[in-house]
Order: structure tokens, then C-alpha cells, then sequence
């Protein structure tokens, strides 16, 4: 069975336009998230990682712009046989501010149609679409490494992205489950999610050599479950995300202490960070180093997943725990180590986990070869 590597990885979002400037970002502290005053997305402000004064591609939507944005910084410096790469899109609600426009007819409205627009862009010759909420972005990382194990191509180009509209914004508020103040993932005065934007685009591959590349980190396993809990609310036990963590922890024959950091959903809201606790400590995870990202990004949906996982790959080559932002006091029943600052350490093996809408939960596991 193939290695798969991961050969090459970017993100476009509102603290930079390159994985190197948001990861430079992240360490020094940074966030992106602000107070929104836009009547086309609410009309009160809210918090949110908003990316500012982009200019989109002319005959393309602000979605399509920085997906693309994100695939060409990714693949430009790679060798790319087309013909045995499939692209696959991952995201929750695609060009849904068509819909807004009045523009329902519009076929790029259809997620099947947007990737293969985005596809054509680049001349991918094979593409698909991987949307189930928000574990879209890990899940189609999973795929992407089945398909290159698979013999069905030998390079996948994973692109994760979703951006505010008023859809997706009012949805959150009527569920009441935004933030009034930044985010504070696993902390006891933790009040909700943020949301945000951006793009990530992850590329994979079984054969780095004929790509011009020398990639140190590969995906060794992954794990998916689904709870069936509740439309939005995740499993009340834990036990769901911790069967889809086993089954990543089996597939890359991996032991729960040869984990050197968790890199967790963590949206900071009580159910979530509650769940997430609960599914590490039963896996005996507890004492591992654990961060959300979600408080310097927000919540971007569909690309977080591969935006969280590219910032994990930094993370281990510069062997850095990023500290969890917003954290102060652990505010979840079960015991977790929380990163509270910067802390430089040999790290090897990373797990990054992700939970959705619907009950649907998410592992991979990645580790550093070289």
C-alpha cells in the first residue's frame, strides 16, 4: 500500500495569502476575528474572521477567487501529471450567495458544477465533491488518501473553502449559537462559535518523486463515524468521535502515547467541547498537548478541516505547540491539557480531529517522517 504524502499546502484567509504568513500569524498571537458590521450578512454586527478588500477574479464569485488563489500557491511549484490527479472539493455551502442574488438559476449554484468549473481552471481531468457539514474538510483528506492507497490515481489536490453570506450567518444566529466576543474554545466562559472564511488547499500523493518534492510529513490514518444524535447537537457521550479516533489509531498502528499534540475541532460551544473532551479521555488522550484553531480563523466550515491540518503540518516541522487562543480556565467535566502558549518540542504525530451537523465526526493522523 502507498505512503501518502502530503507534498504541498496553502491557505488563503484573512490573516494571509500563503500557509508560511497565516502559520507566522498564528504564532505570534494573531487573530482575524472582528467585530462585522455588514448589512448583507446580518443586520447587527457579529464576530467574525472576515478577509478584507479582496478583489475576486473577474467572472468569479469571492468563493471561487480564493479557492483558486489557494490551488495556484499550492501546486505552482510541483510537477503535476494531470491525468492521475483527481481534485476534490470540499464544502458546505459552495456559491449558496447566489441564492441572495436572486440568481437561483445560476448552475455553479450546484457544488458538482462548481468543482468542475474549478477543476477546468487548472485542467484536473477528474474531480468530486465532499460535503458533509463540518467535517468536510478532514473527510476529503480521508478520501483523498483511500483513493492514492486505492490505485485510483497516484495525486489529489484537496481544496477546502466556504465564506460568510447572510444564509449561513442567519442559520448560526437562530440556533444562538454565535459569540458575542472572540471565541474561547474549552474555556468555562466560553460563549459560542465565531464564524469565518478562507480557502486551504492540501495536495496529496503516493509517488513524491515525480512531483519534484520532498514532503517530511505523511497522513497515516483516518477515521469517520456518524453519532445520529441530533440535526445539530453532537452525541452527549463522546463515544461516537472516539470510534472514528480508534479506527484512525488502528489504521496507522499507532499507540495513544506516541501522540505528541491534538489539534481538536473545538468550536467553544458547551456541547462540542464537552463531547470532544469526553471522546479523548476515552482513549487515555487527557495529558496530550490539545489546541483549537477556531479562535484566530473563526469557524470556516468546509475548509477548516484542511486549513486546521496545513497549519498541523507547520506545526510539526518547526516542532511548535501553537496555544489555544481565547483559553484561560478548563471549562469542560473531563480533564484536558489545553496549550496555554508557544512551546517549542520535538513533535512527531499529530492528531486532528473534526465534528459536524447531522452527528457526523471525523480523526486523522499525521506524523512527521524526516
Amino acid at each position: 500500500m502507498n505512503s501518502v504524502w502530503i507534498a504541498a499546502d496553502s491557505i488563503v484567509s484573512p490573516l494571509g495569502s500563503t500557509s508560511r504568513e497565516n502559520y507566522e500569524k498564528l504564532r505570534a498571537g494573531n487573530s482575524a476575528l472582528r467585530n462585522t458590521d455588514d448589512m448583507r450578512l446580518s443586520p447587527t454586527p457579529f464576530i467574525a474572521g472576515k478577509i478584507p478588500g479582496l478583489n475576486t477574479i473577474p467572472g468569479m464569485t469571492i468563493l471561487e477567487s480564493i479557492t483558486c488563489q489557494a490551488i495556484e500557491e499550492a501546486i505552482q511549484s510541483l510537477e503535476l501529471p494531470l491525468a492521475r490527479t483527481i481534485f476534490i472539493l470540499s464544502s458546505t455551502k459552495g456559491n449558496i450567495s447566489f441564492l441572495e442574488e436572486g440568481n437561483s438559476k445560476h448552475p455553479r449554484l450546484h457544488l458538482h458544477a462548481l468543482a468542475e468549473f474549478i477543476a477546468s481552471k487548472f485542467g484536473f481531468k477528474s474531480h468530486l465533491v465532499v460535503s458533509n457539514a463540518c467535517i468536510s474538510g478532514v473527510m476529503a483528506l480521508i478520501v483523498g488518501k483511500r483513493m492514492i492507497e486505492s490505485g485510483k490515481a497516484d495525486h489529489v489536490v484537496v481544496a477546502g473553502a466556504d465564506v460568510l453570506s447572510r444564509f449561513v450567518v442567519s442559520g448560526f444566529q437562530s440556533l444562538q449559537a454565535l459569540s458575542d466576543e472572540p471565541c474561547r474554545p474549552f474555556d468555562a466562559e466560553r460563549k459560542g462559535i465565531n464564524l469565518g472564511e478562507g480557502a486551504a488547499a492540501i495536495v496529496l500523493t503516493g509517488k513524491p518523486g515525480e512531483l519534484g518534492s520532498d514532503p517530511a510529513v505523511k497522513i497515516l490514518g483516518g477515521g469517520l463515524s456518524n453519532d445520529a444524535n441530533h440535526i445539530s447537537g453532537p452525541s452527549r457521550s463522546g463515544e461516537e468521535l472516539g470510534y472514528a479516533i480508534r479506527q484512525a489509531l488502528v489504521e496507522a498502528d499507532v499507540k495513544q502515547n506516541e501522540i505528541d499534540f491534538i489539534s481538536a475541532h473545538g468550536t467553544a460551544t458547551l456541547y462540542n467541547d464537552e463531547m470532544e473532551a469526553k471522546a479523548f479521555n476515552i482513549h487515555q488522550l487527557a495529558a496530550v498537548p490539545t489546541h483549537s484553531l477556531k479562535g484566530y480563523f473563526g469557524h470556516t466550515l468546509g475548509a477548516a478541516g484542511v486549513l486546521e491540518v496545513a497549519m498541523c503540518v507547520a506545526s510539526l516541522l518547526q516542532n511548535e505547540l501553537l496555544p489555544s487562543k481565547g483559553f484561560q480556565r478548563l471549562g469542560v467535566s473531563q480533564p484536558l491539557s489545553v496549550i496555554e502558549r508557544l512551546e517549542r518540542r520535538e513533535l512527531r504525530t499529530c492528531l486532528k480531529t473534526a465534528s459536524g451537523f447531522g452527528g457526523c465526526n471525523a480523526a486523522i493522523i499525521l506524523r512527521k517522517e524526516n
